[in-house]
């Protein structure tokens, strides 16, 4: 059977055919191309015919036996009742409603309440907060459909107007533990469950329709899985359902997550809590993380210029390199600052493009373990952790993430890992296997920590965590 997978990521476009009898699977990917949009936003029929347009491409000849689809946590977009877009996407990096979140954050009572409740934080991160803004904006929110670019994909495939549970307990609208939308929450909005998609399970059944047939090139009728957020995709890929076991994924954003039986969620607002297709996730997310270090090397290197050839530079880096603030979009995790700024510290004029580069990369793992740090105080420290995305591409950074957590890490063996998730997620529906937990990859690669960075790496985490200190 061929499972294909349809994700609309972050920052491009990614389709992958699946042979269930094989295990082979072939991948497709392009980056979006926004144009002169502002930074957080993207235009959501672009980005639909994206991803389709891979999808086609992937399943021409094939008899395709389900559809997954998968997309990301935290955007939101508003459409008539024709689903036609009036606002463009606003994804997770929009940052519009920073100065509002600042504002609201002064009341310490609604901050514990909100986040107890949902299990977010009060932060632009959230599509709670950028309602908000929309509504001090003149929006009448009540005369529209709330939705994200996965309802959209999901809606234009299948004609049906729904939202997974794991998708919208992103959003700030939900109430974490009973899985359900707040009504108290909707009317602070002054939206009720008329103006949301429908909220269904991560299995709900959906066909493709003929419009989606159109958009795929395939005959109408094929199960379609809704969209599933690629985070809790990738701990699925990852075979990370069970306890006991982190994932560590680096991707435009960097993110660690535990699976739980039930819900974490902490006194003091630190950690994130939302829902998984058996249980709860509990984890950290940043902001930066692939995004600062593109934006680095392409302007200080150039886009034409490889990873690969930047780092041939590191034999020359200075002794003491500059730290580095990744905050060029805001904080998430685990100060929730989202008006923080990044920028480099302890700059001296010896310094040279590969040991700022060098900082780069060392900076968005001290905010990751930063990250680490707080989660495994409200959880527990994990035994395993498995490390996916962009940082393998480059086993100079893969080392360092090792070095600096100190831990033994495995590496994945799907490279993506959020579309394996999916395809799991469409081989359960199809009796393939009997239940996601079953998933489980052989370690194919384990990566040691060396003991002689290990302290110099601690010795610079203390120096990052005295600028993050005093970077409000």
């Amino acid at each position: 059977m061929y499972i294909l997978v349809l994700e609309s990521s972050t920052t491009s476009a990614k389709a992958m055919l699946y042979d269930t009898e094989s295990k082979t699977y072939k991948v497709e990917s392009k980056a979006y191309d926004f144009g002169n949009m502002e930074v957080g936003l993207h235009n959501p029929d672009y980005v639909l015919s994206a991803t389709v347009k891979l999808g086609r491409k992937l399943a021409s000849g094939h008899q395709i036996d389900a559809i997954a689809l998968g997309g990301t946590w935290h955007s939101v977009m508003l459409c008539d009742e024709k689903m036609q877009p009036m606002t463009p996407v606003y994804k997770w990096s929009y940052t519009g409603a920073a100065d509002l979140c600042k504002e609201i954050r002064e009341d310490e009572n609604f901050v514990n309440w909100f986040y107890q409740k949902t299990g977010c934080m009060v932060n632009a991160t959230y599509p709670y907060f950028k309602l908000k803004l929309l509504r001090e904006k003149g929006w009448a929110l009540e005369e529209y459909k709330i939705v994200d670019q996965g309802i959209y994909n999901t809606y234009h495939l299948t004609g049906q107007l729904v939202v997974t549970d794991i998708v919208a307990s992103g959003m700030g609208l939900m109430d974490v533990r009973e899985r359900q939308f707040d009504s108290e929450l909707l009317a602070q909005l002054g939206i009720g469950l008329e103006n949301l998609p429908e909220l269904v399970k991560y299995n709900h059944p959906c066909t493709l329709s003929e419009e989606g047939g159109k958009l795929l090139g395939l005959p109408p009728g094929v199960p379609v899985l809704p969209t599933v957020s690629d985070g809790c995709l990738n701990n699925v890929g990852s075979g990370a359902l069970k306890d006991g076991i982190m994932t560590f994924s680096v991707g435009t954003s960097a993110a660690i997550r535990l699976a739980t039986p039930q819900p974490i969620i902490p006194e003091v607002p630190s950690t994130w809590c939302y829902i998984s297709p058996k249980a709860w996730l509990c984890g950290a997310a940043t902001a930066g993380c692939c995004n600062c270090v593109d934006w680095y090397k392409d302007m200080a290197f150039g886009p034409d210029v490889s990873y690969s050839q930047v780092e041939e530079g590191f034999g020359n880096l200075s002794e003491e390199a500059p730290v580095f603030l990744p905050f060029l979009f805001g904080e998430r995790c685990p100060g929730w600052m989202d008006y923080r700024l990044g920028g480099f510290m302890d700059l001296r004029p010896t310094h040279t493009n590969y040991d700022l580069y060098h900082a780069v990369l060392e900076g968005v793992l001290f905010n990751v373990y930063q990250c680490y740090q707080f989660l495994t105080r409200v959880g527990k420290v994990p035994e395993r952790i498995k490390l996916s995305g962009g940082i393998l591409q480059s086993p100079y950074w893969t080392q360092m993430a090792t070095d600096i957590f100190g831990r033994e890490i495995e590496v994945d063996p799907a490279e993506n890992a959020s579309l394996m998730g999916a395809a799991t997620v469409a081989m359960e529906k199809l009796g393939v296997i009997n239940d996601l937990t079953d998933m489980e990859l052989p370690v194919t690669q384990r990566i040691y920590p060396n003991p002689e960075k290990m302290e110099g790496y601690a010795q610079r985490y203390e120096r990052y965590k005295y600028w993050y200190e005093r970077s409000i």
